[in-house]
């Protein structure tokens, strides 16, 4: 248990060390290690938690580190890994007020932070692509996509509204098409084929 407490820290202390932009520029980092390296989770699971961690309050990264975590080894697993993502953020922070006064101000400083901002962009639209490549599979999925896309372009409704109208949307659709009861598209129970 110890060795995968520690495994849990060190993946997610090297994850946090080197994920600049926060939490959704940290999805294919965490898709690749987790999902596709250690096969700690799926990347449809990976999906849900970031989905969970959304609409739930605190740091995205900080979350998903707390459900693999937790998945992988209950409380304390939760802990080691919610730990290593934030442990890098908390020296460099601590690193820079105690050495550095004014950091906005020194030039290379500011160059660098533009070269970060313009990787972090590509990270994202490469994350963005990814999500969509994997939770868009139906049309009714697509239309969601468009739409919810245009409320909060264009029409600046906060993103809140649009998660709680997109679960509840998920929910009634799930209802209609009967996978919300154990039924599958075809209308039969799982139960009427015993």
């Amino acid at each position: 248990m110890i060795r995968d407490l520690l495994a849990l820290f060190i993946t997610f202390f090297k994850i946090g060390a080197v994920t600049f932009g926060g939490g959704m520029a940290m999805l294919p980092i965490l898709d690749r290690e987790l999902a596709d390296k250690r096969k700690w989770t799926t990347s449809e699971e990976l999906l849900d938690y970031y989905a969970i961690s959304q609409s739930t309050p605190g740091i995205i990264a900080v979350n998903v580190a707390t459900f693999i975590g937790f998945k992988r080894r209950k409380v304390a697993g939760g802990i080691a890994a919610t730990l290593g993502v934030v442990t890098p953020s908390v020296i460099i922070i601590s690193l820079i007020a105690a050495f550095i006064s004014n950091f906005e101000q020194i030039v290379w400083v500011q160059k660098a932070l533009r070269g970060i901002n313009v990787a972090v962009a590509a990270l994202l639209l490469y994350s963005v692509i990814g999500l969509a490549r994997k939770a868009i599979k139906k049309p009714w999925q697509l239309l969601f996509f468009v739409l919810s896309f245009s409320l909060i372009y264009f029409f600046k409704v906060h993103s809140v509204f649009i998660i709680v109208g997109a679960a509840l949307c998920g929910i009634l659709i799930a209802w209609a098409t009967g996978s919300l009861r154990g039924e599958s598209a075809g209308g039969k129970s799982e139960e009427a084929g015993k």
